[in-house]
């Protein structure tokens, strides 16, 4: 067995695969807009163009990202507080530490673009219509929850934005995310671009024989389909060094083009996305990418996250590349904001959160006849129209629910 300090230098040596940080404006547009340097961000896999080395943001759209990537963080740890207080029970799983990931995705597609991700969800859910309130709700089981309290943790969804989870169970998100992409082909106009899906999901999840099937279905139709690979460093509790021989993930397509990210920068990550997004919307076919990131809690709430990986690890990620403080000392360096405004902002953007929480618990819990709801649709284009099961058996029998009754 490794030792855990050889593991350590083995997933601080991933982690640093992405190009340190950039952190100054490459040139000011004006005191509004100004372009950033983006060398060092992009590994290319199986083809010939990549993206930019720079992109330009204005003051209000990275400002934006700033706000959401806060709010996030800021929920997550919420969540951490609430499950041990126990008003957060069973599965959770937090996403601080990879906001970077799903705020560039979010500002690279557009909003008729299908996400289906794994049950590390809350955040996304966040970006495709959710509410604070809505989802700790969701958490917290009641009736508020943007599930109504039927999915917990593990299973938000919002049809209107696009929003398909929530996968419960490991890499089974991916085959989903090919049939939407199958779908967004299938109903796109001759000669127009389509809309693309995209599946996100673990380096644990990525040797999965279910995504080898995906991949080679998206390939052969040609479907506008991105696998995306959050690669955290860890599989659970695994190093990806100990459970995949082979750790490229953009390569993992064979034949099929791939990007590696710095997941760490929002600005690399919403650039190289659009890269994507323009390659798989326009008929070439699907794309891998795989972003570099890294998780501050553990797997999930019922693992401390320490005895794989060392507390010094943790602090060195924080303190090195830190999506949220990369993006803050940007806008300082770019002249977009002062220290001292963005020390409001977060305070600002602390007590909304916590207003939203207290106002989730006003809610109660479903009722127990909620129990028997949205188990069968009566037909699928009247909203709310359900058919009963004939039984549902209740752990009192007596209580059990009898369609005749």
């Amino acid at each position: 067995m490794f030792a855990a300090t050889a593991l350590a230098r083995t997933a601080a040596r991933r982690a640093a695969t992405a190009t340190p940080m950039r952190l100054g404006a490459l040139r000011a547009m004006s005191s509004e807009t100004a372009t950033f340097d983006l060398t060092g961000s992009f590994e290319m896999y199986n083809i010939d163009t990549a993206p930019d080395n720079s992109i330009e943001m204005s003051k209000e759209e990275l400002m934006k990202h700033f706000e959401l990537m806060y709010t996030m963080r800021r929920m997550e740890i919420t969540c951490d507080n609430e499950y041990k207080a126990k008003n957060i029970r069973g599965f959770c799983h937090l996403y601080d530490g990879q906001e970077a990931v799903a705020t560039g995705i979010n500002a690279a597609f557009d909003p008729a673009d299908d996400w289906i991700t794994s049950y590390r969800c809350h955040c996304i859910a966040l970006l495709r219509g959710g509410t604070v309130k809505e989802i700790v709700g969701e958490l917290f089981g009641l009736t508020c929850g943007m599930s109504q309290a039927k999915g917990g943790s593990m299973h938000f969804y919002n049809k209107a934005g696009h929003f398909w989870g929530g996968a419960g169970i490991v890499g089974a998100q991916v085959p989903l995310g090919t049939g939407l992409a199958f779908a967004n082909k299938y109903n796109a106009k001759p000669g127009e671009p389509m809309n693309v899906a995209i599946a996100c999901y673990g380096d644990g999840a990525a040797n999965q024989g279910q995504i080898w099937e995906s991949a080679n279905m998206a390939s052969l139709w040609k479907l506008p389909m991105i696998f995306c690979i959050e690669n955290n460093q860890y599989g659970m509790g695994t190093s990806i060094d100990r459970h995949s021989s082979h750790s490229d993930y953009y390569k993992m397509g064979n034949h099929i083009p791939g990007i590696r990210i710095d997941g760490m920068n929002v600005l690399a990550v919403k650039k190289g996305m659009e890269f994507v997004r323009e390659f798989t919307s326009t008929g070439n076919g699907p794309m891998y990418v795989e972003m570099m990131t890294y998780r501050y809690h553990g797997h999930s709430m019922s693992d401390p996250g320490t005895t794989y990986r060392n507390r010094e690890e943790i602090a060195f990620t924080r303190s090195t590349r830190d999506p949220l403080e990369f993006v803050k000392k940007t806008m300082i360096d770019a002249g977009f904001a002062t220290a001292e405004e963005i020390k409001n902002i977060e305070k600002r953007i602390r007590k909304e959160v916590q207003k939203e929480v207290l106002a989730a618990k006003e809610y109660p819990k479903p009722s127990l006849d909620s129990l028997f709801t949205h188990v069968y649709a009566a037909d699928v284009e009247t909203k709310g129209n359900q058919e009963y099961p004939d039984h549902i058996r209740m752990p009192d029998f007596a209580k059990s629910f009898w369609k005749s009754a």
